[in-house]
């Protein structure tokens, strides 16, 4: 009986002594870190459609580009936009593009 209690008693230990220690554990976990990596595969993925969908669809504003740089495209009913990172159409006015530097 006195060994069933020592073992108990020792398990018991390891036991709340895992537990407190997963409890100071701060870092991301591997849940997280597959979900952020997740979520940036699917904007780069969006990304590269939808700029290859406005490369086939609308023409591009030669000459001219976006805020950072960004190629411009023209649709049929001449708005202007650029694609964000996350595969977003931006439109823009026409006062707000920039023009493209040659280097």
């Amino acid at each position: 009986m006195k060994h069933l209690f020592k073992v108990a008693l020792v398990a018991a230990g390891i036991f709340s002594f895992g537990a407190a220690s997963a409890q100071t554990h701060k870092d991301s976990t591997v849940g997280q870190k597959i979900d952020k990596t997740a979520t940036k595969v699917g904007h780069k993925t969006s990304q590269i459609a939808a700029t290859g969908a406005a490369a086939i669809v609308d023409k591009k504003y030669e000459g001219k580009c976006g805020p950072n740089g960004q190629t411009v495209y023209i649709n049929k009913h001449s708005h202007y936009y650029y694609i964000s990172k996350k595969g977003h159409r931006i439109y823009l006015k026409k006062s707000q593009l920039m023009d493209k530097h040659e280097d």
